[in-house]
């Protein structure tokens, strides 16, 4: 005789329903939206207006900028997990709180506290300038708002699995005279790989679609520091949102390529590592 398994959760059927009703109203219904709203252009209207000078420059902006945030994240939020874990040190905790800073901080306030640091007045911006480095309004200062909003995804996913990482790995390569970078690229790397690809797919996602720290930094220079978003939002106030919804489909259709590529690398990453 057979008992039904107990579950605190309900049951199959229920949960999901309510999954499907869930993902339906919140990602399947807006995007439908979109799609339908972009349908009603003719094929030359959008591509015209997808392809325009000032919209692929655009894409070149946030895109590129994203992939080298997210990457700066992988690196330096490694770092960051590796010290919050393996080493204990006088406000610790407080380091360790402020890695949720872009977390908390609305990202219209993060983008103005960005804004008043770098700019050319400000308290860094302006040691910067006498070496003719610019900061803010520039496209480096683009990629200074997407690093910040970005850093916490790296480093909160690799820190439990650098917390879990058995200690005696490492210490059977060292016994096998490994120096410190063979340990590291030989056996501590290959079990934090999917993680660190989880944090950067993330990073990368976040950054993608960031306006609010973004739109005060950059300048919204059109061709030079325009983000996808901010066109996206200038097509809104100017009444055509058929072109909003055009660049929208466009940018989607392209982090979902994107994506699809960084979970082949987390799909492969895995796989090596079992």
């Amino acid at each position: 005789m057979r008992f039904r398994e107990h579950s605190v959760l309900p049951g199959f059927g229920l949960a999901m329903g309510v999954t499907l009703a869930y993902l339906g109203l919140l990602v399947a219904l807006p995007l439908s939206a979109t799609l339908l709203r972009a349908s009603t252009m003719s094929w030359a209207e959008f591509w015209r207006t997808v392809s325009s000078p000032r919209a692929v420059a655009s894409y070149r902006l946030s895109f590129g900028l994203s992939l080298a945030a997210a990457l700066i994240n992988a690196i330096f939020g490694l770092l960051v997990a590796w010290v919050l874990v393996r080493y204990r040190f006088p406000g610790r905790r407080l380091a360790d709180a402020l890695v949720d800073l872009p977390f908390a901080l609305p990202t219209s306030v993060a983008g103005i506290a960005l804004t008043g640091l770098y700019s050319p007045t400000g308290w860094i911006g302006r040691l910067l300038e006498p070496a003719g480095v610019r900061i803010a309004f520039t496209p480096l200062g683009v990629l200074v708002a997407l690093v910040f909003i970005g850093i916490p995804f790296t480093v909160r996913m690799l820190q439990p699995v650098l917390a879990d990482l058995d200690p005696e790995i490492e210490e059977a390569a060292a016994a096998l005279g490994a120096g410190r970078w063979m340990t590291f690229w030989g056996a501590i790397l290959p079990g934090l790989w999917p993680a660190l690809l989880t944090g950067f797919a993330l990073a990368f996602a976040r950054a993608v679609g960031e306006y609010g720290s973004v739109v005060f930094i950059s300048g919204n220079m059109p061709m030079k520091t325009e983000i996808t978003p901010l066109l996206i939002v200038t097509k809104l106030e100017q009444y055509d949102y058929a072109g909003a919804t055009a660049l929208a489909v466009a940018m989607l259709a392209i982090s979902f390529v994107l994506l699809f590529l960084i979970n082949l690398l987390q799909w492969w990453g895995r796989r090596r590592h079992a």
